[in-house]
């Protein structure tokens, strides 16, 4: 490629247009569900099964071994390499005829998305300033509300016309066309060996674990972005709650979803990310503060959507809420914990927080909700979607209190070290 770090805005916007495919292509599962959920004749635990373990299964463990080749290895290869094998695998999945062909060919999507977030997280972390970091990153997570905004809006619009196993044909074609320019591009991060470089993937993870232990922060909110993502448990069923027990129509749900999930998930990570950097100085805690006042401000309305009328302002104001604050605290997160990590494991850490986002808010958390569902229904409870969804409302908001926790620590960290406003690890304590 032509120097990267010349070029700092036209890398970002292709990770973006990268980061965008692969939401659409992952959650196009979920703009489908009650097609794919017929067609398949699966149960509400084979879905959550689907959306949830099959992605821990490779892409949670698969962003950890990617993250430590994206800190020795060409990014922008990489990067390509993951893009043609999820799209291959994508175009796959219109051919599954049953429960089992589909968790195959979801199951090398998530491996060849698990190539690209950890390389491009690190790749901004290189590129943009700590003071810029938080933007630049916000921008970058906006792929993940307009990749679930557009599936949503392709399931919606498409539905009738292709039908799911076309539009995974299409979405897949439209990958690979990607991948192969992408495929030819070069990065020059100095010479192997360099500060900029991590060691192979077993010294790496040892690495891991001493910076873990050596930074009481970085676990904190590496624990706080993951609680965040339990929210992404009740958007896997959103759609099922809406169309079940609130008696919408799925192909206008699906369209209003998607439009909202758009709109506000983009807000968010647009927001979040720029007036993180423009906050966090003002916060003793820096970005951790910042983070935990999103999750604040958000959680009355998320819990009083799941009581409120269908279609009422309240609804709708929950509604956006729920999307609007797990991406604002994306790039406040994301630059909090990638400026507590060396740069020769920026990717290294930001995989294994991958990983445990898969497994413990995804994995855990979409099949522990099919089954909770599935088991208030077995029992006759009248509204199962409504008491499951409201639990992982509460579980996401929690995490406001672990990121309180992370401020504090950094604050006491940065007194009794007296430290500059430099230096990989000093820099985020006040910010």
């Amino acid at each position: 490629m032509m120097r990267w770090k010349n070029h700092p805005v036209a890398v970002l916007a292709v990770l973006v247009t990268l980061h965008l495919l692969a939401h659409v292509d992952r959650n196009m599962l979920v703009g489908f569900s009650p097609q794919i959920i017929r067609d398949l004749d699966l149960s509400n635990t084979q879905y959550g099964f689907l959306v949830g373990a099959v992605w821990v299964l490779s892409f949670g463990f698969m962003a950890m071994f990617m993250g430590s080749l994206a800190d020795r290895l060409p990014r922008p290869r990489l990067i390509a390499a993951g893009v043609a094998i999820w799209s291959i695998c994508t175009a796959a999945s219109g051919f599954a005829e049953t429960f089992g062909q589909m968790v195959a060919a979801r199951f090398f999507v998530a491996s060849g998305e698990a190539a690209l977030v950890p390389a491009a997280v690190a790749l901004l972390s290189d590129l943009y300033a700590p003071e810029r970091r938080a933007g630049a990153t916000g921008i970058f997570f906006m792929g993940i509300p307009l990749g679930i905004g557009g599936a949503f809006l392709l399931s919606g619009t498409l539905g009738d016309l292709l039908g799911w196993r076309h539009t995974f044909f299409c979405l897949g074609a439209a990958g690979i066309a990607i991948a192969i320019p992408l495929s030819f591009l070069t990065e020059d991060r100095g010479p192997a060996g360099s500060a900029q470089h991590g060691e192979p993937f077993l010294p790496q993870m040892r690495a891991l674990g001493r910076a873990l232990r050596n930074t009481p922060a970085l676990p904190l909110a590496i624990t706080a972005f993951v609680l965040v993502h339990v929210v992404f448990a009740s958007l896997v069923f959103l759609q099922l709650w809406l169309v079940k027990e609130r008696g919408q129509d799925a192909a206008a749900i699906a369209t209003r979803i998607g439009g909202l999930q758009l709109l506000f998930g983009a807000l968010g990570s647009l927001l979040g990310g720029l007036a993180g950097d423009r906050m966090a100085s003002r916060f003793k805690g820096g970005h951790a503060s910042f983070a935990a006042l999103i999750v604040g401000l958000a959680a009355p309305l998320m819990v009083a959507c799941r009581f409120a009328p269908a279609g009422s302002p309240l609804f709708y104001a929950g509604l956006c809420a729920g999307f609007f604050m797990p991406l604002a605290v994306y790039g406040p997160a994301a630059s909090l914990i990638q400026g507590l990590a060396p740069p020769s494991m920026r990717a290294t850490i930001i995989g294994a927080t991958m990983m445990a986002i898969n497994l413990f808010a995804i994995t855990l958390g979409n099949l522990a909700v099919g089954a909770a569902i599935d088991r208030l229904l077995a029992a006759g409870a009248a509204q199962p979607y409504t008491y499951v969804l409201l639990v992982t409302d509460l579980i996401a908001i929690s995490s406001a209190g672990l990121f309180v926790l992370a401020a504090r620590r950094m604050i006491c960290a940065r007194n009794a070290a007296n430290c500059s406003a430099d230096g990989a690890l000093k820099a985020p304590l006040s910010r």
